[in-house]
């Protein structure tokens, strides 16, 4: 029966001696070497005693080891379940419970604070962003050789959790042939080969930097630039050496706001892509200007990877996400009957193919809501097919903010701010940032003769919060503007406050 994506991602590249990663200190691993690390992590984890199908939930840092422990997992038909390093313990409890995971490894120094957490029904173990770590110990003993678990194409490979705009946080399940199918159809449209060699500066918890930029060079044989982070110096001192980068908007606002980055720079560059947050038109245009590279956007989501791209040869058309990617069927209906639009209307994007999930873990009544009976899945975006085809982007039916190429809910950040001395309630929502895409604002009503304290309301949102979730900015008003139903209407805050951080 074999294994399908460790056959296709990783099982191809057995003793090959060609370079896989490009470490920032000069080290070079092989495929060879990565495959050997995956194995003998792939013979540790079957010492736990763990068994195809058991999540193993991950919070490290960026690391080689770390990205092997996704090959093992692969391997040993275990769940891959990575998690943000920014969420707080709080945060954590609920994935590890929620899932059910078996198996959590951390960093070391947040061993303690997570073992309540885990110490019911999995095991805990730590892995560094230098590779040491008790996980890594165990695994230098292991023979460097492991035979894959048989897994078929339907089988799970991967949870990714994602939130409505209201409830707890929902886990994605993604299968083999989900994660599979995207990475080879992204290495056709795009063009990889075994000759390039990507800038990858994103982090590997997440879908963009997991499962579209690592999918995508293992599926081609080529090699990556492993930066821990995105650092700007780091970027514009190895891209030299690059041949594509993928990136969120901010990563291309930083170069341009940089001298250093010019035209000479990049004029040996194949391939900029940008995804996970809308780029500003005036990005596009600036960066074209700059190197005469017209940054390819494209649009995906957790629960489907890549849904569509703007093309590699043809118009890269700013403002648009281009077109359903092959395989992949699109469609824009209303909201409320569900019923297609017509071209050029806007309504509910829906998208269905073969990178589509398998829905949302032990919540059926999620899953039934969201994801069709025919296959389509109701992506929760607002957006248009223009006459020549191209996807639109208009807005979100939801709530939802993304910022920096994270999402963010704003009931969660709403009920840590109603919870506040002085605060009578709150509305949280996603203005245009030059940088981020969009970030965070908090629109504070305050209790009848109170004044609340936006220093200590913000202080204490930071300790209860990820970094990434934290209020840009905290507003407060007299009052919330609401329809004849009691809603409040985001929409009219969004328009007030469009221009706050964008303004000159």
């Amino acid at each position: 029966m074999g294994n399908l994506l460790y056959d296709r991602l990783f099982g191809i590249h057995a003793g090959k001696e060609t370079p896989f990663l490009h470490l920032p200190n000069g080290q070079v691993l092989t495929h060879s070497d990565f495959l050997d690390m995956a194995s003998r992590l792939a013979n540790t984890l079957i010492g736990f005693e763990l068994e195809p199908g058991q999540r193993v939930a991950v919070q490290v840092e960026k690391s080689p080891e770390a990205l092997a422990l996704f090959a093992a997992c692969v391997q040993t038909g275990l769940v891959f379940l990575p998690l943000n390093t920014a969420y707080t313990v709080s945060e954590l409890s609920y994935f590890i419970e929620n899932s059910g995971a078996a198996l959590v490894v951390c960093d070391d120094v947040n061993r303690a604070g997570l073992a309540p957490a885990a110490a019911q029904k999995a095991r805990l173990e730590t892995l560094n962003a230098d590779g040491s770590g008790s996980l890594m110990r165990r695994a230098l003993g292991m023979l460097p050789a492991f035979e894959p678990v048989n897994r078929t194409e339907d089988d799970l490979a991967a949870f990714l959790y994602t939130s409505g705009t209201t409830g707890r946080s929902k886990g994605a399940m993604l299968s083999q042939a989900n994660l599979l199918s995207n990475a080879e159809t992204l290495v056709r449209e795009w063009r990889f080969t075994d000759d390039d060699v990507l800038l990858h500066a994103l982090p590997i918890f997440h879908t963009h930097g997991l499962f579209v930029a690592t999918n995508v060079v293992l599926a081609s044989g080529g090699s990556m630039i492993f930066l821990p982070k995105f650092d700007l110096d780091e970027v514009l001192r190895h891209l030299p050496d690059a041949t594509a980068m993928m990136g969120v908007p901010t990563f291309y606002t930083r170069l341009l706001d940089d001298d250093r980055f010019t035209g000479d720079l990049a004029c040996h560059m194949r391939l900029f892509i940008s995804g996970s947050a809308p780029m500003l038109a005036e990005t596009h245009q600036q960066f074209e200007a700059r190197t005469g590279h017209r940054i390819l956007e494209r649009y995906g989501m957790t629960e489907t990877n890549m849904n569509t791209s703007n093309p590699y040869d043809g118009e890269r058309r700013a403002g648009s996400v281009g077109f359903p990617l092959p395989g992949v069927e699109l469609k824009v209906t209303d909201s409320e009957t569900g019923e297609t639009l017509p071209q050029g209307e806007i309504g509910m994007i829906e998208v269905r193919g073969p990178n589509v999930f398998q829905g949302y873990w032990e919540m059926p009544e999620k899953t039934a809501a969201e994801l069709r009976e025919d296959g389509f899945f109701i992506t929760g975006d607002l957006g248009r097919v223009d006459a020549d085809g191209y996807v639109h982007i208009v807005g979100r039916g939801k709530d939802l903010i993304i910022s920096g190429g994270y999402n963010i809910y704003p009931k969660e950040v709403e009920l840590v701010l109603d919870d506040q001395l002085g605060v009578l309630e709150s509305a949280v929502i996603g203005v245009p940032h030059p940088d981020f895409g969009e970030t965070v604002l908090g629109l504070l009503v305050a209790e009848p003769n109170k004044s609340p304290d936006l220093e200590a309301i913000m202080a204490s949102a930071q300790t209860q919060l990820a970094r990434f979730k934290h209020p840009r900015k905290l507003i407060v008003l007299n009052e919330l503007p609401r329809n004849t139903m009691g809603k409040v209407q985001k929409n009219a805050l969004r328009e007030a406050y469009k221009d706050l951080f964008t303004e000159d």
